[in-house]
């Protein structure tokens, strides 16, 4: 287990439903802007992403795989002038899996046959949204770009997911739960495909996981986040000195081991505290922790609030917001990083 991983875990779809579009010019679909993740890929033609705000158009080529962190509306034309006439937009209420939310005509879901309809079509798309929250969704939305793309050489996930899909049997009482893990699959190795490249700018824990004194306690300590871990330990799962560990650390991470420690044990804690069925003593012992006045001293201190608190905030937001807390403080720690 990695950082990434742990971050990628937070990817699953639940009722999911991936639109397959077949499109004539001028066309343009028009999103709400209220899912956490949109995935774009045009399978045919190409397409253009218009968000506003002052940011350029961006033009996706066929083949190539888009993913939009949310909130914020924006518009999959097939020009950037189709983008503003108010006319050839469908409109797309992103509420993402599981919502109630329909486009003009018909679901987003169910992977539509509008091949069949219009096998002519400019353009074949496929658009997909994601809405969740807690506080590791939040952490990997804040390590992306408004707009990541996945050039067509380096992603194949899409042409293997409509294969997969092609063979499901629509008679299956179990095929909903394939599609679902189906998309988080095409999304993860989106995710991984645009992590990779030299453009996404990671943060130093990724950049360290390929470094052969780093990169085993970050792997332990995701493997491990309750296990009493001290400096002498960890330095142990490297093979190095103390000294050696701390310094390399700190250089990669911008932090010390122990610190990113106790950010990480605090960010799954914020998860778990979210299950009003785990009480705050089980959280305290998941993450390491002997006793629960000393895990929730500790939260308090790193995350600003009681860990009753942030269970009864988390209670009172809505599905997919982002949790209201304090940004962790220091360094390219794994908390450090909002959206």
């Amino acid at each position: 287990m990695d950082p990434l991983d742990d971050l990628l875990r937070q990817v699953r779809a639940h009722g999911a439903e991936f639109d397959r579009r077949v499109l004539s010019a001028p066309w343009a679909l028009r999103f709400d802007g209220a899912a956490s993740l949109t995935l774009c890929a045009p399978l045919r033609g190409r397409g253009w992403i218009v968000q506003g705000s002052g940011r350029p158009p961006q033009r996706l080529e066929e083949g190539e795989t888009a993913v939009l962190r949310g909130p914020g509306p924006f518009v999959f034309a097939d020009d950037p002038a189709t983008a503003a006439r108010p006319d050839p937009v469908r409109d797309v209420r992103d509420g993402g899996p599981g919502a109630d939310a329909q486009p003009a005509g018909d679901p987003v879901g169910a992977l539509a046959d509008d091949l069949a309809v219009d096998p002519a079509g400019d353009a074949v798309v496929l658009v997909g949204s994601y809405r969740f929250g807690g506080d590791g969704a939040q952490r990997l939305l804040g390590l992306l770009p408004p707009v990541a793309v996945v050039p067509d050489d380096d992603c194949t996930a899409v042409r293997e997911y409509l294969h997969l899909q092609a063979l499901l049997d629509t008679d299956r009482p179990d095929r909903q739960v394939v599609l679902d893990r189906l998309l988080d699959w095409l999304l993860v190795c989106t995710l991984r495909e645009w992590f990779d490249r030299p453009e996404a700018d990671p943060p130093a824990w990724y950049r360290a996981l390929g470094d052969d004194v780093v990169g085993p306690v970050l792997r332990a300590v995701h493997r491990e986040p309750g296990r009493p871990w001290t400096l002498a330990s960890l330095a142990a799962e490297a093979a190095v000195s103390r000294t050696t560990l701390a310094k390399r650390f700190r250089e990669l991470v911008g932090e010390p081991p122990l610190a990113y420690l106790a950010q990480w044990r605090m960010a799954l804690a914020s998860d778990l505290l979210e299950d009003p069925a785990v009480t705050v003593a089980e959280v305290a012992r998941r993450v390491g922790y002997a006793d629960a006045f000393g895990f929730s001293a500790a939260f308090k201190r790193l995350r600003g609030v009681s860990p009753s608190a942030h269970r009864a905030g988390a209670a009172h937001r809505p599905p997919g917001s982002a949790p209201g807390r304090r940004g962790a403080t220091g360094g390219e720690g794994i908390l450090a990083t909002e959206g």
